[in-house]
């Protein structure tokens, strides 16, 4: 979360032409595309709030029928008011996942834009932060978009369109101490979306990445916390006060961005004839 822009990546395949590839704004979960009545899926860590709840709105003021996943769908009881569909998922469970995406072909008949924003950040030493936290955070900010994308793609494949917007990060460009297993997570993500986006370019099928910087969310405390609980005292102990400073400092949350800056970028991408 360093800096308070967003950025937009399509990478092009060898020998096209270079237009636009890099365009400021965008952002969130789930599916949009074609057209008014398309259906937009956006799962993340609780579509409830921040990114996900602004995402969420602007998809649905583009003409989208938007569907809201969150492991707890009580939190989605003010965007159901307002006619987002809440659906109960987890991205590390795999059943729960496939029953999502087959309600929405169930009750639409075609995925036309798949938004991942499922993600956490875990930060700590690395000789400190247990393995399995480090699987676990792999498992919500990749593995489940990964799967996500596996399921949505036949059916795109079939109507031959769809957009796929990953949320990566600034954090999947550089890299700082404490922040090694989260990092990797966006750098992966990353290379797997621009694999992903050549794979599928033949099916006029889009991968989008999208790369926030600072945003006002609840992303910092989280973060922190998690920091140290990990690492909190111990041999990095100077090193995790410097880096737990400033995710809890309010001068550093009053140079983020709002929310509707990465919703606003998503937008625009989901509905660009060429993102």
């Amino acid at each position: 979360m360093l800096g308070s822009t967003s950025s937009i990546q399509r990478s092009m395949p060898a020998g096209a032409a270079p237009d636009g590839a890099q365009v400021a704004s965008r952002c969130t979960s789930d599916t949009v595309r074609s057209r008014r009545t398309s259906p937009a899926l956006m799962p993340r860590a609780g579509a409830s709030s921040g990114i996900g709840e602004s995402t969420a709105r602007k998809l649905q003021s583009l003409g989208f029928t938007v569907y809201g996943a969150a492991r707890r769908v009580d939190r989605l009881e003010t965007l159901a008011k307002d006619g987002i569909r809440p659906l109960a998922m987890d991205v590390t469970d795999n059943q729960s996942m496939q029953d999502g995406l087959a309600r929405i072909i169930e009750e639409t008949g075609r995925i036309d834009v798949l938004v991942n924003k499922a993600g956490y950040g875990s930060y700590g030493a690395l000789e400190d932060v247990d393995v399995a936290e480090g699987r676990r955070q792999f498992e919500v900010n990749v593995f489940g978009a990964i799967r996500l994308a596996q399921l949505a793609l036949p059916r795109m494949r079939a109507q031959r369109s769809g957009t796929i917007v990953n949320n990566t990060s600034m954090g999947g460009k550089i890299y700082t101490p404490l922040g090694g297993w989260y990092h990797g997570t966006k750098f992966a993500l990353e290379a797997l979306s621009d694999c992903l986006r050549l794979e599928v370019a033949p099916f006029d099928i889009d991968v989008v990445v999208i790369e926030p910087g600072g945003i006002a969310t609840e992303w910092g405390s989280i973060a922190a916390e998690h920091l140290d609980k990990a690492a909190g005292s111990g041999a990095y102990a100077k090193q995790v006060a410097a880096m737990a400073k400033p995710l809890r400092s309010e001068a550093s949350a009053n140079r983020n961005s709002p929310p509707s800056v990465i919703s606003d970028a998503i937008g625009t991408a989901v509905t660009a004839k060429r993102p």
